[in-house]
């Protein structure tokens, strides 16, 4: 099997143009996807000039390959982020990622969804670990409801949401470029540091410098490597099936697996990376054929129809050691974002836009959370 194009993909991209000389900014930011153009809309929102550069196109990474779903928190589930960084520092994070579907809400309304996420259980063991979250959850005042229905059982998450991510990075490109920003596709970073990034047709002259790049950050940025690893995840999408069965996006498996179904009745399946784990910590980006063939069976779990399977791609993310993402100055005046581990849609729109005010030399809460909370890239 070999990589193909998303399910998100309408073909309707009219493309930007590559850098082909010098030029002066305020900021140059490495990287279109969701994060890096986030902090092209900070900064742009700061009174900065901001040039934007991607190696390939708007959102080519996850962050237009991934499953759609906005799901609140960091990557771990509430309670065991409660855990490794404290109740106080947790909570606020979670309020900020509901804060953040909002932002995405009102930048593209119409695909955006407020739907909530079902977490199925498939052992006793995996639904005592939903009832320990909702009790931490609720102790916080966060919404979380047990789930018993025709799905199986769980819990019920109401404020996550699922949305279109391509759609949604091209609009923001979109957006930004209109009010004065200058991006560039095909235009990889040769070389970078605070004041000069270089490209092969152009040198981007500029007062700091963002690396918004998640899949493969650590063959990026020597300075992350230990502490960051390139992962493959992988997605399916179906034909249309008549009677939409899932209400909302469901993770299974402990969040290994994720799916939703659009509107037409499209059923998007992702993950399986825990089947062969070792394999999947990979910077290869093609599908194959052992996890296409599991999230087949999980398609038809969900969907209790077997339905022909339309596409099927896959996409590289980085994990950290510690679950919480890298947001460092990993050089003077070079700021780099990204290991989202797997939950990137909201977390990496909040480093986007902590890095534009910490590229400037101004304070960011998200940043300061983060800090209290983990030691150096």
């Amino acid at each position: 099997m070999s990589l193909t194009t998303p399910l998100w993909e309408d073909g309707r991209w009219s493309g930007l143009p590559s850098l082909d000389s010098d030029i002066d900014t305020d900021v140059c930011v490495i990287g279109l996807g969701g994060s890096g153009l986030t902090c092209v809309a900070e900064l742009l929102a700061m009174s900065r000039s901001v040039v934007g550069i991607d190696g390939e196109q708007v959102a080519a990474g996850a962050a237009g390959r991934n499953g759609g779903i906005l799901r609140p928190g960091l990557a771990a589930n509430y309670h065991e982020s409660v855990r490794s960084i404290g109740r106080a520092r947790a909570t606020r994070i979670y309020q900020l990622t509901i804060d953040e579907i909002e932002r995405v809400r009102q930048q593209l309304p119409a695909r955006t969804k407020a739907t909530g996420l079902l977490r199925l259980a498939a052992t006793d063991v995996e639904y005592a670990d939903c009832l320990a979250q909702r009790d931490a959850m609720l102790a916080d005042g966060l919404r979380a409801e047990e789930y018993a229905g025709v799905l199986g059982r769980g819990l019920f998450l109401p404020d996550a949401a699922a949305f279109q991510p391509l759609n949604r990075c091209r609009a923001l490109a979109g957006h930004v470029a209109r009010s004065g920003a200058r991006l560039f596709e095909r235009t990889p970073a040769l070389a970078f540091s605070a004041h000069e990034v270089t490209t092969p047709r152009g040198r981007i002259r500029c007062a700091a410098t963002v690396i918004a790049v998640d899949g493969r950050l650590a063959m990026l940025i020597p300075e992350v490597r230990g502490t960051v690893r390139t992962a493959r995840l992988q997605m399916l999408a179906t034909g249309p099936v008549p009677g939409s069965r899932i209400p909302c996006p469901v993770s299974l498996d402990f969040g290994f697996d994720y799916a939703q179904q659009l509107p037409d009745g499209t059923l998007a399946v992702g993950g399986g990376r825990n089947r062969e784990m070792e394999a999947e910590w990979t910077d290869a980006a093609n599908t194959t054929e052992s996890i296409q063939r599991h999230l087949e069976q999980v398609a038809e779990r969900l969907l209790t129809v077997r339905a022909p399977i339309t596409h099927r791609w896959a996409a590289n993310v980085s994990y950290t050691t510690t679950g919480l993402p890298v947001l460092a100055e990993v050089r003077a005046g070079v700021w780099a974002i990204g290991g989202y581990s797997g939950n990137g849609n909201l977390i990496g729109a909040l480093c986007g836009r902590a890095a534009a005010h910490l590229a400037c030399g101004e304070p960011s809460e998200f940043a300061s959370l983060l800090a209290e909370s983990a030691g150096p890239p």
